[in-house]
């Protein structure tokens, strides 16, 4: 965890700054420098909550205490008893968080726990198609982003980011899965930061950021619209709101493929990598072969993981997500790409949430 990370962050629940008890340091290479980062310590609210860093990464997601206890339990002496009171005052937050989080996480783990960073493409594009989708999508030049506070709400791979980084941006990358460690531990810029947590309690100050992005993530969620009124306020008065989201089609195939979904991804998610390996990636190769796609296998099963696995996926049309802006008092809504699965959208903020 970088110094300068401290300043955005915030206890996902009480929304208050967060005071950083530091346990160790080591030393991490940013393009050829060293640079020295807390690598564990407990970052601690004002109220009740507390969060740990571990391999230099903050754990922000409101079940932190629950999923980390063994590290909690070595580094607080006390950790039982304040296990017990967030539990006892704070049981029906819990039991949301618990039951939205659990297959998601485990989703997406798996997902971009195959994503070779040496050979991949991610969604058929190298590293300067992925910046130039960005750029489209986001509205922006690499001169526009020189300078600018980015907050990316589900950061995948994290191989933007540091794309994002190299043109001058600072950029925050937030993953909800243990994917965020590949993410971190790839990374070789300085001004990319990496923290764990949810878009629906996003850990991380209102108001400051110049772009607050999100590609295909809030359509993951249990509430697309929830999901994207708890990232909006990130943005502050004169910012950009950016989202990817699906939109329905009419397509015999695509339709039918949502519908066997609605039953797989209820299977344990091992078994669905199995099950999508023997059955649909062989059909994909084909298929793909055929049509002149040159992904390899292992990007072909990220892509079917990617709609088959999650417990949620929505479909939204462009008026209904440009309603989302106008009730939150974005303006100057506009599509930025459109594309046969989806489209983004952005928005730019009039005035400060209230």
């Amino acid at each position: 965890m970088q110094a300068a990370l401290l300043t955005y962050l915030r206890c996902p629940v009480t929304r208050s700054a967060l005071r950083l008890q530091p346990i160790s340091s080591c030393v991490k290479v940013y393009n050829g420098q060293g640079r020295t980062i807390q690598w564990q310590a407990i970052l601690w609210a004002d109220e009740d909550w507390f969060y740990p860093v571990i391999n230099g990464i903050p754990r922000l997601t409101v079940e932190a205490f629950i999923d980390y206890d063994e590290f909690l339990k070595s580094h607080i002496e006390d950790y039982a008893q304040r296990r017990s009171f967030i539990e006892q005052k704070y049981p029906g937050l819990l039991a949301y968080v618990l039951k939205k989080n659990k297959r998601t996480k485990q989703s997406f783990a798996q997902e971009w726990g195959l994503f070779n960073y040496e050979e991949d493409k991610v969604w058929d594009a190298g590293k300067a198609g992925m910046l130039q989708r960005f750029l489209r999508e986001t509205a922006e030049t690499p001169q526009s982003l020189n300078g600018k506070l980015i907050f990316d709400a589900g950061c995948g791979n994290g191989l933007l980011n540091q794309l994002v980084s190299a043109e001058g941006a600072t950029i925050l990358g937030m993953d909800f899965s243990n994917s965020i460690e590949r993410a971190f531990d790839k990374n070789e810029e300085e001004n990319a930061l990496f923290i764990q947590g949810d878009v629906q309690f996003p850990p991380v100050a209102f108001e400051v950021f110049d772009i607050v992005h999100s590609s295909g993530v809030l359509i993951c969620t249990n509430n697309t619209e929830l999901s994207f009124s708890c990232i909006s306020p990130c943005v502050k008065a004169g910012g950009k709101l950016s989202v990817w989201l699906y939109h329905p089609r009419k397509d015999a195939i695509h339709n039918l493929f949502n519908f066997i979904r609605r039953f797989t991804s209820k299977l344990p998610v091992k078994l669905q990598y199995y099950l999508y390996k023997f059955t649909l990636l062989p059909i994909s190769y084909i298929i793909k072969r055929i049509k002149g796609n040159k992904q390899n296998p292992r990007e072909m099963m990220i892509d079917i993981l990617d709609w088959f696995s999650p417990e949620f996926r929505w479909e939204h049309t462009h008026d209904e997500a440009k309603a989302w802006f106008y009730k939150r008092g974005f303006a100057n809504t506009a599509i930025t790409t459109n594309e046969v699965f989806g489209f983004n959208i952005t928005g730019v903020k009039t005035a400060a949430d209230k």
